[in-house]
C-alpha cells in the first residue's frame, strides 16, 4: 500500500453513549523528520489508552486526505473499513487541532469556557 504503515493505539475500555470530549495527544520523539512518538488517548480528561508510533509521515502527499471529521471519505485510517459508508452517526460539536504550546493542557480536558474563547479569539 504505497509504503504506507498502520500503528494501532486504542482505548483499552469502549466509549460510553452520551455526550463526552473524545481527546488525543501526540509526542513528538523529534530528532528529525519522520520520527515517531507517544500517542495518549483520553476521554473527558480520564487516559483510556497509550502506545507508540514508530513513525510518522515526513512529507505531505495529499492536501487534504487525513482532514475528515465524522467520515473517513478518502484512504481508509484502519483496513477494518472501508472509504465508503463508515460515517459516525452521531454529532461532532466541534475538533480542535492544536501544536506547540497552543496544545499544553495539564488537565486533559477542554472546558466549554475555554473552547468558546478560543474559536473567538480566532474571529
Amino acid at each position: 500500500m504505497a509504503g504506507v504503515f498502520y500503528y494501532f493505539v486504542e482505548a483499552t475500555s469502549v466509549l460510553p453513549s452520551g455526550e463526552h470530549q473524545v481527546r488525543m495527544e501526540f509526542a513528538y520523539a523529534g530528532g528529525g523528520l519522520g520520527k515517531g512518538g507517544q500517542l495518549t488517548l483520553y476521554v473527558d480528561g480520564n487516559n483510556v489508552g497509550e502506545g507508540s508510533v514508530a513513525m510518522t509521515q515526513a512529507m505531505v502527499f495529499s492536501a487534504d486526505d487525513g482532514c475528515d471529521v465524522g467520515e473517513d471519505s478518502g484512504a481508509p485510517v484502519s483496513p477494518d473499513y472501508g472509504s465508503h459508508g463508515n460515517a459516525f452517526d452521531g454529532t461532532v460539536k466541534g475538533v480542535q487541532l492544536a501544536i506547540a504550546d497552543a496544545a499544553e493542557n495539564s488537565t486533559h480536558l477542554v472546558s466549554p469556557e475555554d473552547a468558546i474563547r478560543i474559536a473567538m479569539a480566532r474571529q
